[in-house]
């Protein structure tokens, strides 16, 4: 027998067939394990389709004024239109002055913002609207109010969010609806509002596996753009693109940085002598040898061919080095004939270094890499000889 939770997996997984992995899974529920790249995207493509949806609020708003002008009395008619220009401005400033930065807590500003706005109208609206007796075509009129939370939680299916995104942010519009209800006590349908609610929790639901399925499809996408096909590591495009926020992030926080060059040593001779299959299956094994001794937080980028760089964040160049040897300790697996395979490793660390640029890093630990290859090789240089590190005597 099976456990049940394998066999939950094995459902979930299915209904999404050849979209995520079983380890990614989680990532559908909370986004606190996502990887930076795909959290800078995704906040990207959220305050995107925030301003488009911003965009669309702010044309269509104040329209509707020349309605309540045809079916509400005065003062009714020019309150709420006061209250729609209002609403329409603060729109409209979310389409101007909201650029997506690729921070996600920006991008759940910008969606709280965004949903924050109709919500407040709906309130003020209905609240407004209680005040007053209406009956006939105005009474039917102010009764299409009521369909704004519908529309606020079926927006939320444009958005790629997790769950608990979702839910928190559902949560205050079906909090709202509450409020309406409570402001109308006395004159409340009991029976109709159970059903209304009980229909825009259903949105909700429905709003909230559309969001998770967008998610689902990103995060494959993303994992095909970034990763190296062969080996299954990070791309050299998207390891410049972390390595780029990570020297930005240990800028800010002036923590240390280091980068590790590797060049497996001879590699061209197996490629020779072996065939590339034989190739391929060196650097798989030793990419996946490399991986085991990682520490959290660092990554692993195919620079190209035998070419790799490990990212070691808030690492100096005294713990790159330690970590550097347990990995050799550890192998990086062996050669066709049986030998062990070897790598020219070059380190370089942002703080150490005095370097304030990334490229500078990658090129310094490359520059060593190649004194450690023309110096016997199945080494690591962290240093070269006085006035042999040009780019630190720069610095």
């Amino acid at each position: 027998m099976k456990p049940l939770a394998e066999i939950v997996w094995q459902r979930l997984t299915g209904l999404m067939p050849g979209e995520l992995k079983k380890a990614e899974l989680p990532w559908l529920a909370t986004p606190f394990q996502h990887l930076s790249l795909l959290a800078n995207r995704r906040a990207t493509m959220i305050v995107n389709r925030v301003r488009l949806f911003a965009f669309l609020f702010a044309v269509l708003t104040p329209m509707w004024i020349v309605v309540d002008f045809l079916v509400f009395a005065s003062p009714l008619w020019w309150q709420l239109a006061l209250m729609r220009v209002l609403a329409s401005a603060a729109f409209a400033s979310l389409v101007l002055f909201y650029q997506p930065r690729g921070n996600l807590l920006d991008a759940y500003r910008a969606m709280a913002l965004l949903f924050l706005i109709p919500t407040l109208f709906y309130v003020a609206s209905y609240n407004l609207m209680g005040a007053h007796e209406l009956a006939g075509l105005s009474a039917a009129v102010s009764s299409g109010y009521a369909f704004l939370p519908f529309v606020l939680l079926a927006g939320l299916a444009i958005f790629p969010l997790t769950l608990i995104e979702n839910l928190i942010l559902a949560s205050p519009i079906l909090i709202a609806q509450i409020v309406v209800a409570g402001l109308r006590w006395p004159h409340l349908d009991l029976p109709a509002f159970i059903g209304t609610f009980w229909l825009l929790v259903l949105i909700t639901g429905v709003s909230a596996l559309a969001g998770m399925s967008q998610l689902a499809f990103m995060i494959a996408l993303v994992r095909q753009a970034t990763r190296d096909p062969l080996t299954g590591v990070f791309s050299r495009s998207s390891g410049e693109e972390m390595l780029e926020l990570q020297f930005i992030l240990a800028s800010r926080s002036g923590a240390p940085l280091a980068v590790a060059f590797v060049d497996l040593d001879h590699f061209k001779s197996i490629n020779d002598h072996y065939g590339h299959e034989a190739g391929d299956k060196v650097l798989i094994a030793m990419t996946r040898n490399i991986q085991a001794c990682l520490r959290r937080g660092d990554m692993l980028t195919r620079w190209g061919g035998e070419e790799f760089l490990l990212i070691m964040p808030n690492t100096d160049l005294e713990q790159a080095v330690q970590a550097l040897a347990r990995l050799r300790e550890h192998g990086l697996g062996a050669r066709p004939e049986g030998a062990p395979v070897t790598a020219s490793i070059g380190v370089a660390e942002r703080l150490g270094d005095a370097l304030d640029d990334w490229r500078m890093l990658v090129e310094l630990a490359d520059h060593r890499m190649y004194y450690a290859k023309q110096h016997g090789r199945n080494q690591v240089c962290a240093a070269l000889p006085d006035g042999q590190d040009p780019l630190v005597k720069a610095a």
